[in-house]
């Protein structure tokens, strides 16, 4: 009897061990099904985002396409390709002190920039910012441009001038970062407002004029000079440090590029005179499409929830605005597919909680441990003790999208370089013949905290730019970062287009 009860007791132990252990095998497999899943997730992700020479290649010829279509007609193609009638870049030569006013949000720039004939890389200049009351924002256009005069002057009459002293008029650039319908290098009329501000009779009318009336009625003694975007004060910064610089591309908060076309290229403006035989073109890439860019489910979702469904697509992929979005979306689709982020925290499923700078320092973090993807996570999505793998991962998603990002950034520098024969290909698209091609030393100005602060996306946006072009043409292709386009560059285009005979003129393309 006892026998039967030591026998009983034992298979009854072993009835529940092999019970907790059918648990535990059960646990361990539902764990590994998951995270199949997710890594099924992340196989998925790097498929879609892969950018093989091959697909970067047809991406360049895209832009080349898509760049003539744009100079042949209004409307031609995805690319604005707007006229700057800017054909008179600084040199090095200019001299004398000039004046920038940087007008392109909430906030407004004065900037005073002396110049002493001789090229620098550094230049010596004064700067004040101010922000622009709200009701000014909505209000009526003097009374805007009242304000930024009233501020202009003060910002003058600060500091000792020497050209005032010499009785000379002081001259201005400014850049007003607002949608614009240019009518030569001095003159553009506002086609509509963004960024908050609604003034009615401003819409059609001419910024530089009305900043010019503005200056006068308050009697300050300077002249409207020029009128330009920002991506062209990056070019003639470029220009003004090497006169081989081509092309300018700001790759930041959004994404913009302008080159030097030949006017005889410009279809849509047939019989267009400029004295230098070229012109300054703003592309508006941001606009750009093509079936050949690598679009991810999540990249549609994000444009479906964005304020400007179908428009900006090559900028929503490549831009400091979305990237960090981009792989907020990705987490967000693993969350609910498993639980290895932990409980679902609502924060994930806010839009834009996670910025590029944060997603660049989960990238870049060197740590064994990864304590900064483990900071942020807790920081800014609430996503607690998580395990080391699950970090790596998120590390994996950031590198993928930052990868994307950079090489299809470095098709479109590539596009510019086909489209005014500077790739060492007979600017066919879709030729690659590269025999008896004399190569030219050919820079392009860059800036944007994408490019200048994050590492990985520089390093990959280069390593595509020799993959696409091979080695030997990459030598002669220099990607030179610059700073402050809309302020400074303002200020040279001011003095390349002085009414005073003080600068010189530089004819190269």
């Amino acid at each position: 009897m006892g026998g039967k009860l030591v026998f009983g007791v034992a298979v009854g132990v072993a009835v529940a061990a092999c019970a907790v252990a059918a648990v535990v095998v059960g646990r361990r497999v539902e764990r590994r099904s998951k995270w199949k899943r997710v890594l099924r997730i992340l196989e998925e992700l790097e498929a879609a985002c892969d950018t093989p020479v091959k697909r970067l290649r047809q991406v360049v010829d895209a832009m080349a396409v898509e760049m003539h279509a744009g100079l042949a007609s209004e409307g031609g193609s995805k690319l604005k390709m707007l006229l700057t009638y800017v054909d008179n870049l600084p040199n090095g030569s200019e001299k004398g002190t000039f004046y920038a006013l940087d007008l392109g949000g909430t906030n407004f720039r004065v900037l005073r920039v002396h110049l002493g004939g001789q090229r620098s890389l550094s230049l010596k200049h004064d700067v004040e910012m101010q922000p622009i009351p709200q009701n000014l924002m909505t209000g009526t256009r003097e009374d805007l441009f009242d304000f930024i005069a009233s501020s202009l002057k003060e910002f003058v009459e600060k500091a000792n001038d020497p050209d005032q002293l010499a009785a000379r008029r002081r001259e201005l650039g400014f850049t007003f970062s607002f949608p614009v319908k240019q009518t030569s290098a001095s003159s553009g009329a506002l086609i509509k407002w963004t960024k908050g501000f609604s003034i009615e009779d401003m819409i059609g009318r001419d910024a530089a004029e009305s900043l010019q009336q503005a200056i006068d009625r308050i009697g300050l003694d300077m002249r409207v000079s020029v009128l330009i975007n920002d991506t062209v004060g990056t070019l003639a910064v470029g220009h003004y440090q090497d006169p081989d610089t081509v092309a300018a591309v700001i790759i930041g908060t959004g994404t913009n590029a302008c080159y030097l076309e030949r006017t005889d290229a410009i279809i849509k403006c047939q019989g267009i005179f400029t004295t230098f035989g070229r012109m300054a073109i703003n592309m508006e890439w941001g606009n750009f499409w093509s079936s050949h860019l690598p679009r991810t489910t999540y990249d549609v979702d994000l444009d479906a929830d964005s304020p400007n469904p179908n428009e900006q697509g090559f900028e929503k992929m490549i831009s400091d605005m979305y990237l960090g979005d981009i792989v907020r979306r990705v987490i967000l689709k693993i969350s609910q597919e498993s639980d290895v982020f932990g409980p679902a925290s609502t924060l994930l499923s806010m839009p834009f909680k996670l910025r590029t700078p944060l997603m660049a320092a989960m990238h870049e973090d060197s740590s064994p441990e990864l304590t900064e993807v483990a900071r942020i996570l807790e920081d800014i999505l609430e996503i607690t003790d998580i395990p080391l793998k699950v970090q790596k991962l998120v590390v994996k998603i950031c590198d993928i999208v930052t990868r994307r990002a950079a090489r299809l950034a470095a098709a479109g520098i590539v596009g510019i370089l086909k489209k005014i024969g500077r790739d060492g290909t007979s600017g066919i698209a879709g030729g690659r013949s590269r025999t008896n091609i004399k190569l030219k030393r050919t820079v392009v100005a860059i800036e944007g905290g994408l490019y200048t602060s994050y590492t990985m996306f520089r390093e990959y946006l280069h390593e595509a730019l020799v993959e696409i072009l091979g080695e030997e043409i990459a030598l002669h292709v220099i990607l030179k970062p610059t700073e402050d386009g809309s302020g400074i560059g303002a200020a040279l285009l001011a003095a390349s287009y002085s009414s005073y005979d003080t600068v010189s003129v530089d004819n190269s393309l």
